[in-house]
């Protein structure tokens, strides 16, 4: 395997993500046609403006314009997976620590240029450049520690959004029964008036339910999945700087990937010597 490889895959489509917003949806308008309701019924375009334009407004007196951007920026790994497989990384590391053991680290040098993974790249950088272990340890735990900190800040931003939805919900239905109460000589209209101002609670809720508040959840998911490769690169160039056998660094890299058939066959034939 060449060492200069870039790694495979990229960003494919998350249809998790896209089955369960058509699936909640499918739900909860069928139950309203199976209930004697119409789609005409929950379609208000008020209702609508109220709550995303308040809540989007909230979110934004809430949080720092820095953090409001790379949050919207992280809402493209909601419906967008990034697909980097635990066992390429590893297979790569295998193959930087076979060539170290074979030529010293510094014959790497040529390699960590042409590495696509910004994380990966400056790891073997720190190591060819000779930079102390505790040192190069220190160095990649403060950018997986920085990392981890910023993406939890920037799902905040979708949880934020998630508890103002259903408030600016009710707002938006009180506004609606005040319009209400200026007509009550006609039961009718009355009558109508309420159930259209209560079409703002439900936006509200379901917005927060069925996007806001997953979102966040998968967000956070999504940055635990890239901390953990972070932290496997970190112990597999720990182990290359350390000289350790290739073999044992695989045994010791596989814990990131239990679950990978290929791996766990690789790991009983390439037994360590000794």
């Amino acid at each position: 395997m060449a060492a200069t490889a870039k790694a495979k895959g990229g960003s494919k489509p998350d249809f998790a993500t896209a089955g369960g917003i058509i699936l909640a949806m499918a739900g909860i308008v069928g139950g309203l046609i199976l209930e004697g309701g119409e789609i005409k019924d929950i379609s208000q375009l008020t209702a609508a403006l109220i709550v995303l334009g308040g809540t989007f407004g909230a979110v934004m007196i809430n949080t720092p314009m820095n953090v409001l951007v790379g949050g919207m920026k992280r809402l493209r790994a909601v419906f967008l997976e990034k697909s980097v497989a635990a066992d390429e990384v590893i297979e790569k590391l295998i193959d930087f620590a076979t060539r170290a053991r074979k030529g010293g680290i510094v014959s790497l040098e040529q390699d960590a240029d042409n590495v696509s993974d910004p994380f990966l790249r400056k790891a073997l950088n720190l190591a060819v450049d000779g930079t102390d272990l505790q040192e190069l340890r220190r160095m990649l735990e403060l950018e997986i520690s920085l990392e981890e900190h910023h993406a939890e800040a920037e799902a905040k931003v979708f949880e934020a959004a998630g508890g103002y939805a259903p408030t600016i919900g009710i707002i938006g239905a009180v506004m609606g029964l005040i319009q209400v109460m200026k007509n009550l000589s006609n039961i009718d209209a009355v009558g109508h008036g309420i159930a259209v101002a209560f079409v703002a609670t439900v936006y509200g809720v379901a917005i927060a339910n069925i996007f806001l508040l997953p979102a966040a959840n998968k967000i956070k998911a999504r940055a635990h999945q890239e901390i953990q490769i972070k932290e496997l690169i970190l112990e597999g160039m720990v182990g290359i700087v350390e000289g350790m056998n290739p073999k044992l660094i695989r045994i010791k890299l596989e814990a990131y990937a239990p679950h990978n058939p290929k791996a766990a066959k690789k790991g009983k034939a390439e037994k360590p010597a000794g």
